[in-house]
């Protein structure tokens, strides 16, 4: 079956259908990984986009159901050069195409996705459709008729046998590996949606606060900075991605949407005090303004190689610490996992510093 995807400015690629054979909306976005497309998917800092993947061919090594960020695929849809036919895996247990399906997320393949990706680095992120039939009504109106996706929340608790903290993990569309890597911590996780009251997690006697990844402009969450601000001012905080550019915005810092953003596994961040870089998995649209830090009580601690751009941040009298990359991704493989004994430590200096006091 055919299919299509049409940009805003009109620009029209043709190819094959695959996965769910339902029309999709939302941003035309892409992906430079050569793998983690099914990670990449079932993301919830997805959710409204679709996927453009530049590795030419996605779906070589199948589905394992064991690898799901989130318990559905958030994204719009998924755009390829070629679907593989034959993956081989001696993990998999479905192919891409028979995922997507289950999933209800069209697919498309056979297009030029190199041109695609060029035009977006030139043009900067763009609306699209991708339906199975030409379109008959004016863009605007074809777009505004498709149902948007919103990102799951979950609340749920999560145990280990060795916990030593307590983290309420604030839920804005968080991944399964950030939760694992708490539990790898030694931390007991109890998730909460970002509508939960300060007094409702107060409850939760939490040792450290984590903000989670997410979707869409930072600035459409000025809801929840009031709550951020009361709970960075109580307990030790940490935030990745949204949670990061979140945390900025509660401290008086601005944000600005990136041309076509950073998606990927490849980005390298400098660590300004260690001097160190690390490759990092990034997948995010928007970005700190470094101008707009210098009145505010945060200080960067580590910027994109790539453009200069913000990717740590630290409170200079609070013991709160937020990173724009993705630690718990592992494309270094493990450059980047020393943000969460970081924040264990500081989790483990409060108690020590409350216990003194008392």
């Amino acid at each position: 079956m055919k299919s299509y995807l049409i940009l805003e400015d009109g620009l029209t690629f043709a190819g094959d259908a695959f996965g769910a054979h339902i029309a999709a909306a939302g941003e035309v976005v892409f992906n430079t990984g050569m793998t983690g497309y099914q990670e990449a998917i079932t993301d919830p800092s997805y959710s409204n986009q679709l996927i453009t993947f530049t590795y030419p061919l996605i779906g070589n090594y199948g589905i394992d159901a064991t690898h799901n960020q989130s318990v559905q695929a958030s994204c719009a849809a998924v755009i390829v050069r070629q679907l593989a036919d034959l993956p081989n895996h001696y993990a998999q247990q479905m192919n891409l195409d028979a995922f997507l399906q289950q999933q209800k997320v069209p697919g498309i393949q056979g297009i030029d996705t190199r041109q695609l990706t060029k035009h977006i680095r030139q043009h900067g992120t763009l609306k699209a459709i991708l339906t199975t039939q030409p379109l008959t009504v004016a863009f605007s109106a074809a777009y505004a008729a498709i149902k948007q996706k919103e990102a799951p929340l979950q609340r749920a608790t999560y145990t280990t046998k060795q916990a030593q903290q307590h983290v309420v993990l604030i839920d804005f569309g968080t991944k399964k590996a950030i939760i694992d890597q708490l539990l790898a911590q030694h931390c007991n996780v109890d998730v909460v949606p970002y509508t939960t009251s300060l007094a409702d997690i107060d409850a939760l006697q939490p040792d450290g606060i984590f903000l989670s990844n997410g979707p869409d402009d930072p600035a459409d969450y000025e809801m929840v900075l009031p709550l951020i601000q009361a709970l960075q001012a109580k307990y030790p905080l940490a935030g990745i991605c949204l949670g990061h550019q979140l945390l900025a915005l509660a401290n008086g810092a601005k944000t600005y949407k990136l041309q076509y953003g950073h998606r990927g596994l490849n980005h390298p961040v400098k660590n300004i005090a260690t001097g160190k870089t690390i490759l990092t998995s990034q997948n995010h649209g928007y970005a700190v303004a470094v101008d707009s830090l210098v009145d505010t009580p945060l200080e960067m601690t580590a910027y994109e190689l790539n453009d200069g751009s913000v990717e740590g941040l630290q409170h200079k009298s609070l013991p709160v610490i937020s990173v724009q990359y993705h630690p718990e991704a592992n494309p270094g493989p493990t450059d980047a996992l020393g943000f969460f004994t970081e924040f264990y430590d500081l989790m483990n200096a409060n108690k020590a510093k409350k216990s003194s006091v008392a």
